[in-house]
């Protein structure tokens, strides 16, 4: 695929309560904005876990988007806190991996901020576009991958695989 047609493929987890809605609300108002975000609808942007994102890198999102309730707002009461403390978390351990700042972006976007939601999507794209294709996912899976070597088979199994070739 030539470089001037690739489009960013963007994952976001989006709280079910606010930036969920705030997502519906968009798509009602019949807003646009692109269309190469996949929305994985979560109960609370607290409860991401780290591997969620790391999983989505490694299967190859090119950049990904954590969007939770405004703060005080959240139906959990503290979950959008928790988030942004482990958005601190989520920042270190991807300069650790070498993934370049701005891959992954957070952001507060409430059921009523369907523009915001729409705002915000794209900002993200453009800057993930901007960035280019991800191509470190590979790199990922083989660090963490075992690789076993090849079974050695010994003479009388040889023998059994040509026989039961014919």
């Amino acid at each position: 695929m030539s470089e001037e047609k690739w489009e960013p493929k963007i994952v976001a987890f989006v709280c079910n309560w606010c930036t969920y809605t705030g997502a519906d609300l968009a798509g009602t108002s019949r807003l646009k904005y692109p269309t190469n975000v996949k929305l994985i609808r979560v109960m609370c942007s607290g409860g991401i876990d780290p591997v969620f994102i790391l999983k989505a890198f490694e299967r190859g999102a090119d950049g990904i988007l954590v969007s939770g309730c405004h703060p005080n707002d959240c139906h959990y009461n503290a979950g959008n806190f928790h988030a942004r403390r482990r958005w601190e978390f989520f920042d270190e351990l991807l300069k650790f991996l070498g993934i370049e700042e701005g891959r992954l972006q957070f952001s507060w976007v409430s059921a009523s901020e369907g523009k915001k939601f729409v705002d915000v999507v794209t900002k993200v794209t453009n800057d993930v576009k901007a960035m280019g294709q991800f191509k470190a996912y590979k790199d990922l899976n083989d660090e963490f991958t075992a690789k076993f070597p090849e079974p050695v088979l010994n003479e009388k199994e040889i023998i059994m695989s040509e026989e039961d070739a014919k």
